[in-house]
């Protein structure tokens, strides 16, 4: 059985993150944080409302997917009650989820699955489909809407095995396989999916295809709607099986409309995926420009002229001081780094990670490259420690949230992207929105931002906010700054969602990206597969 995350929080519970002194003095003096932590509740003090599910249908669960595979202990009920968004994580701390699954299936096969949709419909269940459960936008909330129980529907059973044609460049695989997990087995045999999500300790490879993820390597290995060449998904109606193509003009994609579907239409129940040969150079670098106007344009080129790295970020001023910060002195070298950075005139600038992949010496030349372009665009190379810095700590900031949380703190993250065009300006608009609405709570915080995923028309732009926590007002401060944020980027020209998905948090702001025509293109597609409306009630299509 896969490792299993913390009922409350991110990560294995045996193993509790700690931040070091000098961040916790660092962040109470910025956002005053509390001296004081506060530990989540135990679980037997989660306040769990009591099951609707009817014995009768309940038997017929069972008799489906056996005994031991239908679930209604309180730890499934929790495991399951929420993802990870900070307004999961608030509630689930304090013991009071929203809601919970009145049960949890495990099916063990595509007919169980198909089977157990089929039943869920019958007796108007609702059905939300689970994988990790890593989601920060609502997208496994165990809504109801109108039907009498809700049911979550784990996948970890339907995992494997992997098939691999080395000739064509594909996995096939069940979607409850982590995206860890295949990484690993994929490695074995010379092979990588190039997927690297901050979730890739827990994510599985269908919840990645559902919200159509976006891994901290794509701008080199492209985003996972790109890894996908086929899929079969199970619906309450019946099955679509697409096979793996390498392309096809056999009319509109209905690929595209189930990759990104959320569990709104059915479950992605197995996946055909591009991979890569394993690279044997991994070669990562830091790069200081003195305004992020500066390090975008840069980026830009390089995107524009082919010389874009397989990861790439540049941190605004905040950012890059919020981290310098909390990284602590570093020793003689991190002092002397910064003095060097000082001296040659980048102090308060901003940070880029540029990342190369590649062997026979590829990696390495591509590096030259664009490093020779960084510098001729006034960037100031800082060499490999900055590089490799990021690449241990690249998982690490959902520990971190769990201890910013436990001393009082608020942090959460959004993304958008946007043209390039556009970019200054949509990153001035919503940090001063996020600004703004912290300030009018009384928690005026930390407001930094990252551009993360890099493409030749535009960018993303990843922002986090750290502020005091509201006392007993959490969840309203966080709606408020959610909503003042949401608003500034679609009036800004953004996309609401980059790589996060709509989930709950953001279906209202869906039909202003698609419109109204688009929305209901989507509605008549669930109608067709979901007629009954049980799948995954309250998300993407409101």
């Amino acid at each position: 059985m896969p490792e299993r995350m913390r009922w409350w929080g991110w990560g294995d519970p045996a193993a509790p993150p700690a931040l070091p002194r000098h961040a916790l003095d660092y962040l109470r003096k910025r956002v005053q944080a509390t001296a004081l932590p506060r530990a989540p509740v135990a679980l037997d003090s989660v306040q769990l409302p009591a099951s609707t599910l009817d014995p009768a249908a309940l038997r017929g669960l069972r008799e489906i997917a056996g005994e031991e595979h239908v679930r209604e202990d309180r730890f499934e009920r929790v495991l399951h009650a929420a993802g990870k968004g900070y307004p999961d994580l608030v509630r689930l701390r304090a013991g009071t989820p929203r809601a919970a699954p009145d049960a949890v299936l495990y099916p063990g096969s595509g007919e169980q699955l198909a089977a157990l949709l089929a039943e869920c419909a019958r007796r108007s269940l609702a059905v939300v489909p689970f994988g990790g459960g890593t989601s920060v936008v609502g997208g496994v909330e165990p809504l109801r809407g109108s039907h009498g129980a809700t049911v979550a529907l784990d996948l970890e059973r339907l995992a494997g095995p992997i098939e691999l044609d080395e000739a064509s460049l594909t996995v096939t695989v069940g979607a409850g396989m982590r995206v860890r997990e295949l990484e690993r087995e994929l490695a074995k045999r010379g092979f990588t999916l190039g997927h690297f999500p901050q979730s890739f300790e827990y994510v599985t490879v269908g919840g990645c295809a559902a919200t159509r993820s976006a891994g901290q390597a794509s701008t080199g290995y492209g985003r996972f709607e790109q890894l996908v060449r086929g899929l079969r998904l199970v619906a309450p109606v019946g099955e679509i099986e697409l096979r793996a193509m390498p392309a096809s003009a056999a009319g509109p994609s209905v690929k595209e409309l189930l990759v990104g579907s959320e569990g709104a239409f059915g479950v992605i129940e197995r996946l055909s995926l591009r991979v890569r040969t394993a690279p044997s150079e991994h070669i990562y670098e830091g790069a200081f420009f003195r305004s992020f106007h500066a390090g975008a344009e840069a980026l830009r080129e390089l995107v524009q002229r082919g010389l874009a790295p397989d990861v790439a970020r540049l941190s605004d001023a905040a950012e890059t001081s919020a981290s310098l910060a909390l990284a602590g002195r570093g020793g003689a070298r991190g002092t002397l780094g910064r003095a060097y950075v000082r001296a040659r005139g980048y102090a308060g600038g901003c940070l880029a990670i540029v990342g190369f992949e590649g062997s026979g010496g590829a990696a390495e030349r591509r590096k030259q490259q664009a490093l020779a372009l960084v510098r001729a665009r006034g960037g100031l190379a800082a060499g490999g420690s900055p590089g490799r810095a990021w690449l241990r700590s690249r998982y690490a900031a959902p520990y971190l949230r769990d201890e910013l949380l436990t001393h009082g703190a608020m942090v959460e993250t959004l993304e958008t992207a946007t043209q390039w065009s556009n970019l200054l300006a949509l990153h001035r608009r919503v940090g001063e929105a996020i600004e703004q609405a912290l300030a009018a709570c009384g928690t005026p915080g930390i407001v930094m931002c990252h551009v993360s995923h890099l493409y030749e028309t535009g960018a993303s732009l990843y922002f986090t906010f750290i502020a005091r926590q509201s006392a007993d007002e959490e969840i309203a401060q966080w709606q408020a700054v959610k909503a003042a944020a949401s608003a500034a980027i679609v009036s800004g020209g953004g996309t609401i969602t980059h790589h996060h998905a709509v989930g709950h948090d953001h279906a209202q702001w869906l039909e202003s990206e698609i419109g109204r025509e688009g929305l209901g293109a989507l509605r008549a597609l669930k109608a067709q597969l979901d007629p009954a409306g049980i799948m995954n009630p309250g998300k993407l299509l409101v």
